[in-house]
């Protein structure tokens, strides 16, 4: 493989993670593989399933079931790139270390300081959703205040043990699965007839009102977008695996297990919503498609059941974004992409990183009170399309490692991509297919330029610090 004369080894670049200049000890291993099991399970579960796909129906009508399910195979494809990835190479910095090795150090400083970034305006949007629902539950108390109290509890939780984040998740991730299980079951109970006072409804919602895709192709475009940007999130597995026990296996039996689970949790739900009532039902734009469902088969108190889920789905995130954002920012910072001083580990948890993503996460939160159109807006559309440029890097990353891995070390390949490099081309073009659609619509224009700019500023950055240490790597050997 050609590499660029400052690219890391293998060896090298796990050395530098493991103990930067000032690391002082190495990342604890304190998650189980039943904490990883529910991580991946759980990641796809958030918040953009049960209130973003609102938006997603109302545009696709009943083809939002094949928008989640082409827009679902995508994902599957690039997660089982970077599983094989992580399980050859377990690392906290996942595809930014990966994109290092395969590509050049300018792609891992690029690909990690945005996704860094995304996270922690991702936090700062979860934290004001979580406060929003809060505020709608105690309407004397000002949003602020439920976003500090989450901030400090969230932020405090990754301070301490990873075993503790760990715990978390697990709990909060079992009881979204749990909420998404019994909303499976009422829906099929309702579709067979079988619920007190249902009917069976057949296929009257999926053919009638429009048809399948009454907003024909355009519709479904949308639909596809919406529903690419709800998966965000299972990345998070690959970035805990490096701190489990047996990262190899737990990696691997996650990312493994992850794929029935997107089919059943979204496209499943997906469909029942609108099989059960119609898609244009005025009920989905204004209590979301989930509580619309439970309303109409006159679930008791489903409004407020459903805050309750999302509001975990909201804090998971929370929680979720503050431990990704701060092992991303961590695994730069000990490859020599970032502060030096800024790379401590303290009993096993990198907590000034921690402290810097919360502490960032937070300042997200107060430009959306001081300067929501403005400050706070580009901050969205700067990481609007992260996700996309992520995938990206993933795949290219994948192409090159794995033709280095069947050179030199085979027996690495514990997790293999599918019909290897067919699907990885595949999923290269459909990742350019979304990034042209976005291209289409204003909105998603906007955000796609801001991102483009933004990646672009720091491939820049990238390239110039991979030329000066070249350099100075040259001018060390002579």
């Amino acid at each position: 493989m050609n590499r660029t004369p400052s690219s890391a080894t293998p060896a090298q670049s796990s050395a530098l993670e493991g103990a930067g200049p000032d690391s002082g000890s190495a990342l604890s291993n304190g998650l189980k593989q039943r904490h990883l099991s529910m991580i991946a399970l759980g990641g796809v579960i958030g918040a953009g399933l049960f209130v973003g796909s609102r938006e997603g129906i109302a545009a696709a009508g009943p083809s939002i079931v094949l928008a989640y399910a082409v827009s679902g195979a995508l994902v599957m494809l690039v997660m089982r790139m970077l599983g094989e990835m992580a399980a050859a190479n377990p690392a906290s910095g996942s595809f930014s270390v990966h994109a290092e090795r395969s590509i050049g150090s300018w792609a891992g400083f690029a690909v990690g300081w945005m996704f860094t970034a995304l996270l922690c305006v991702a936090v700062a949007a979860e934290a004001l959703g979580a406060a929003d629902v809060m505020h709608q539950w105690f309407p004397s108390t000002e949003p602020w205040m439920w976003v500090l109290l989450f901030m400090v509890i969230f932020t405090g939780t990754n301070l301490a043990a990873v075993s503790n984040f760990g715990e978390f998740e697990f709990w909060f991730a079992a009881l979204k699965v749990a909420a998404i299980a019994a909303f499976l079951i009422l829906g099929v109970l309702a579709i067979c007839g079988v619920l007190p006072g249902t009917q069976a409804p057949g296929a009257t919602h999926l053919t009638g009102d429009g048809g399948f895709l009454p907003k024909g192709v355009d519709g479904l475009m949308v639909g596809l977008l919406a529903s690419v940007f709800a998966y965000g999130g299972l990345e998070t597995v690959t970035i805990a695996a490096a701190e489990s026990k047996d990262p190899v296996r737990g990696v691997a039996s996650a990312v493994r297990t992850a794929m029935w689970r997107i089919a059943l949790f979204y496209v499943g739900s997906m469909a029942i919503i609108v099989t059960v009532i119609p898609w244009s039902a005025p009920s989905i734009a204004k209590s979301g498609p989930y509580v619309a469902v439970l309303d109409y088969l006159k679930i008791p108190a489903a409004g407020q059941v459903m805050n309750v889920v999302i509001l975990i789905a909201l804090l998971s995130a929370v929680n979720a974004n503050i431990y990704g954002s701060s092992r991303m920012a961590y695994s730069l910072i000990s490859r020599g992409q970032g502060p030096a001083f800024l790379g401590k580990v303290s009993g096993g948890v990198p907590r000034r990183t921690v402290l810097l993503c919360s502490a960032f996460g937070f300042l997200a939160v107060l430009f959306s009170f001081w300067w929501p159109t403005t400050v706070f807006q580009w901050l969205l559309n700067m990481v609007g399309a992260a996700v996309l440029v992520v995938w990206g890097f993933i795949a290219v990353a994948q192409l090159r490692m794995r033709r280095q891995l069947e050179r030199e070390a085979p027996e690495k390949l514990v997790v293999k991509m599918w019909a290897f490099p067919v699907l990885t081309w595949v999923a290269l073009a459909g990742i350019v297919a979304v990034l042209l659609l976005m291209l289409r619509d204003e909105n998603q224009r906007i955000q796609l330029l801001f991102t483009g700019g933004f990646g672009a500023v720091l491939a820049v950055i990238g390239l110039l610090r991979q030329q000066a240490l070249s350099k100075g790597t040259e001018t060390a050997g002579r």
